[in-house]
C-alpha cells in the first residue's frame, strides 16, 4: 500500500511516498522557495539525487510536482494507488491526544488553534488542502507533533500564573517534536522486548527538546507553550527569566514583535557565539580557542545535562535507556561524550570508541554507546519522524 507523508511549511513542502507495511521508501523531495521567484525542488529516488529548478507559485502547484513525479519515475500508475496521505501539523493543542483523519471540523480546529503556532498551522493547512485537492480520494491524517506530550500529568503542564490563562486562552505547556519522541519510543520498545519502556530521549538538533517517558508515556517535556522553552538550541533562547522582555524592549525601545524575533532568531548558539548557530561550527571556533564558542558550548551542553538529571529524577532513578538523535544527537560525537561524561554521578560510562564509531554518515548510524557496567545504557538512534507520519497514516486505513 502506497503511503504519502506531508510536511508543508510556509514556504516549503517535504514528501516521502512509502510502500507500506515494508516501511520502503519510494521517492523523496523538498520544494523550496515557495512562491518566489528562484523556487526549485530536490528529489531523491534509487539513490540518486536531482534538482529541479521551476516556477512554484503556491503550494497547490508543489502538490501537482508531487503528483506528477510520482508518475514519471513510475511510483504510481495512477493516484488510485495512493491510499494514504499523513500531514505532519505542529500544533493540535490539548484537543488531541493522537492522530485524526481529516474532516471539516478538524480542519476548523486547526485553523482554530493557529494563534498558538502562527507560523506553523496556516502553513500545514496549506499543504493539506493543496494534497487533499490533489488527491481526494486519499484517506488525509493529521499527525500532531504536540500529541504524544498529551499524557502529562497536570502539575507537568500548568504554569504558575493564573488558572485561568489556561482555562480561558489555553496557556499551558504542550511540548513539541512528539512524532520524534513517540518514534524513538516505539524504536526502543522493540529493541528493550517491552511496551513499559521508561526513558529520557534527547531530540537535539538546531531546534531541540528532552522528554521524560514512563512506562511507554511523555510524562514530561521541555518545550512548553512554544518551541522556544527549554534548552539553549541554534538560534531559540530556551528558558529566560521574563522579565528580561520589557526590560529590552525599554533598553532598546523595540517593540513585542522584534522583541520576539530576537528569541527565536538571534538567540541560543547564534546569539552568545555572535557568529554561528551550528554545533558543527562552533565546535570548530572552539577547537581554535574562541573565547565566546567555548562559553556557547558550556551553556548549551550544560543546560542539556540538567534536564537529563531533572527527569533522571522524575523517573525515581528507573530508566532504562538515555537515547540521543535527531541531528547533533545522531552526529554530535564530541556533544555526546561531553554530555554524558559529566553525568557519571549517575553511573552512566561512556565508551569512547563505540561512540566515535557511529554517526548518519559512517557505516554504524545506532548502537549503545556506554559501556556493559554503566548503570543506565545510552543510545544513538537515528529518528525518522516521516515514517512515523506513514506508520499512523496506514493504521487509519488498515
Amino acid at each position: 500500500m502506497k503511503i504519502l507523508s506531508i510536511n508543508a511549511g510556509s514556504s516549503s513542502l517535504k514528501f516521502t511516498a512509502y510502500e507500506m507495511p515494508e516501511e520502503t521508501v519510494l521517492i523523496s523531495g523538498y520544494f523550496e522557495k515557495i512562491g518566489l521567484d528562484d523556487s526549485f525542488y530536490t528529489l531523491k529516488v534509487n539513490g540518486e539525487k536531482i534538482k529541479k529548478e521551476e516556477p512554484i507559485s503556491n503550494h497547490e502547484i508543489a502538490a501537482k510536482l508531487v503528483i506528477d513525479e510520482l508518475i514519471n519515475y513510475d511510483i504510481v500508475k495512477n493516484l488510485d494507488e495512493i491510499k494514504g496521505v499523513g500531514h505532519r501539523v505542529v500544533h493540535g493543542g490539548d484537543k488531541y491526544a493522537s492522530s485524526v483523519v481529516i474532516d471539516d471540523e478538524v480542519i476548523k480546529t486547526i485553523e482554530d488553534l493557529s494563534p498558538l503556532a502562527p507560523l506553523h498551522n496556516p502553513a500545514n493547512l496549506i499543504g493539506i488542502r493543496a494534497m487533499m485537492k490533489a488527491i481526494p480520494e486519499a484517506k488525509h491524517v493529521a499527525v500532531f507533533d504536540t500529541a504524544f506530550h498529551q499524557t502529562m500529568p497536570e502539575e507537568n503542564y500548568i504554569y504558575s500564573v493564573p488558572y485561568s490563562w489556561y482555562r480561558d486562552h489555553l496557556v499551558r505547556k504542550y511540548g513539541f517534536h512528539g512524532t520524534s519522541h513517540k518514534y524513538i519510543t516505539s524504536v526502543m520498545q522493540k529493541k528493550l522486548g517491552k511496551e513499559d519502556v521508561n526513558l529520557i530521549i534527547c531530540h537535539i538538533g538546531s531546534g531541540g527538546s528532552l522528554s521524560a517517558v514512563k512506562n511507554g508515556q511523555s510524562i514530561n517535556t521541555t518545550m512548553g507553550f512554544s518551541p522556544n522553552s527549554g534548552i539553549t538550541m541554534g538560534t531559540r533562547c530556551g528558558d529566560i527569566d521574563y522579565s528580561i522582555i520589557p526590560y529590552m524592549m525599554k533598553e532598546l525601545d523595540i517593540d513585542i514583535n522584534k522583541i520576539d524575533n530576537i528569541l527565536n532568531k538571534e538567540s541560543g548558539l547564534l546569539g552568545i557565539s555572535e557568529k554561528c548557530s551550528d554545533c558543527r561550527d562552533i565546535e570548530a571556533l572552539e577547537a581554535k580557542g574562541d573565547k565566546k564558542a567555548i562559553l556557547a558550548n558550556k551553556i548549551y551542553n550544560k543546560k542539556i545535562i540538567n534536564y537529563i538529571a531533572q527527569y533522571f529524577a522524575e523517573l525515581e532513578g528507573d530508566v532504562d535507556a538515555i537515547v540521543m538523535t535527531a541531528g547533533t544527537g545522531e552526529n554530535g560525537r564530541e556533544f555526546r561524550e561531553c554530555v554524558l561524561s559529566k553525568l557519571a554521578c549517575l553511573g552512566i560510562k561512556i565508551d569512547k570508541e563505540k561512540n566515535n564509531k557511529i554517526a548518519s554518515y559512517l557505516d554504524e548510524k545506532e548502537g549503545i554507546i556506554t559501556t556493559p557496567d554503566s548503570k543506565i545504557a545510552c543510545y544513538v538512534i537515528p529518528t525518522d519522524e516521516e515514517v512515523m507520519i506513514s506508520k499512523e497514516t496506514y493504521a487509519f486505513i488498515k
